[in-house]
């Protein structure tokens, strides 16, 4: 079958872009993306777009502020050249954990950036994993929200012996996220009960729910920034008698001394899609397996282009 779009990318993760034109079978349109010496953004869409169907692949990830103009700029590009659809796929959305005013006088950033992206002129939003469901209703435009939950839970089915696994959320809200992945492999979950104790980077871990003694553990969540409530509550399940602790996001930002901290922790490993580009140091670390999304979102593409239900990709 004939596929008749178009699709582009920015700096943000040119080999998830790759990997994802490969699989459609659709190469790379051909863009200029760059900045001047004076630190201004560039683009400029060398291909003819008139009238197409046109896809900007770029994770709104670190550095967050230039990929997000990248992509806005990219938008106002393609509309510029009369693309009669544009739509951004955006694997990991930046901002997402601000998304309510929790704290007087603070920004609801998500809500921003969904403005900037309508008003730039995009035509539709592919995201996945959003940190909260409610960003979805952010957009006055279309929003098709993926999840990497089916392929985790794939690649744990072929390497885990499921009749030890417990799936464990690293606090309540995420409950909801752990239930869809102990759901797929047929076992239980355990819910930790985190405490924020002064910025939102520092937790204490004060208690687990779910009876965890000899089980093979798996942290399940959206994002993993700085890691160390996640290597306290590694350590809080091995205290209470896990044989072997796992850990799984969809979202690796992994800043800070992150990638110190998983090294010197209880963690068995922690599996993290390529929504988010693999650094050197992420490379290095041999606790660190990443699993691809390239096939979701190439699958997710194809189908909005045959106008076709995204509904099996939740399967």
């Amino acid at each position: 079958m004939s596929l008749n779009f178009k699709i582009f990318t920015g700096n943000a993760n040119n080999d998830l872009a790759n990997d994802v034109a490969e699989i459609t079978g659709v190469p790379l349109g051909n863009a200029e993306v760059f900045k001047f010496s004076n630190d201004n953004s560039f683009v400029k869409i060398n291909d003819s777009v008139r009238g197409a169907e046109a896809y900007i692949i770029q994770p709104t990830c670190k550095p967050v502020n230039d990929n997000l103009m990248e992509l806005l700029i990219m938008i106002d590009a393609l509309r510029r050249a009369s693309a009669q659809k544009i739509i951004c796929v955006i694997p990991h959305f930046g901002y997402a954990r601000s998304d309510k005013k929790d704290q007087h006088g603070i920004a609801i950033s998500a809500k921003l950036v969904a403005n900037l992206l309508t008003t730039a002129g995009a035509s539709r939003i592919v995201t996945m994993d959003l940190h909260s469901d409610q960003i979805q209703g952010f957009f006055d435009i279309p929003v098709d929200h993926l999840f990497s939950t089916p392929i985790f839970a794939s690649y744990f089915k072929d390497n885990l012996d499921l009749a030890e696994v417990m799936v464990v959320s690293p606090d309540t809200g995420g409950t909801a996220r752990a239930r869809s992945l102990a759901k797929r492999l047929n076992c239980n979950i355990a819910v930790g009960d985190k405490r924020r104790t002064g910025n939102d980077n520092n937790a204490e871990i004060m208690n687990i729910v779910g009876e965890v003694e000899n089980k093979i553990c798996i942290l399940f969540d959206d994002i993993i920034d700085t890691a160390g409530s996640l290597c306290k509550m590694a350590e809080g399940l091995k205290k209470n008698g896990a044989k072997k602790v796992y850990a799984a996001a969809a979202h690796g930002v992994l800043s800070g001394k992150a990638i110190e901290r998983i090294e010197k922790s209880s963690i068995e490993k922690l599996f993290i899609t390529d929504s988010i580009p693999f650094s050197e140091e992420k490379k290095k670390c041999n606790k660190i397996v990443s699993l691809s999304i390239a096939e979701l979102l190439a699958a997710a593409i194809k189908k909005i282009h045959l106008e076709e239900s995204l509904s099996v990709l939740f399967k």
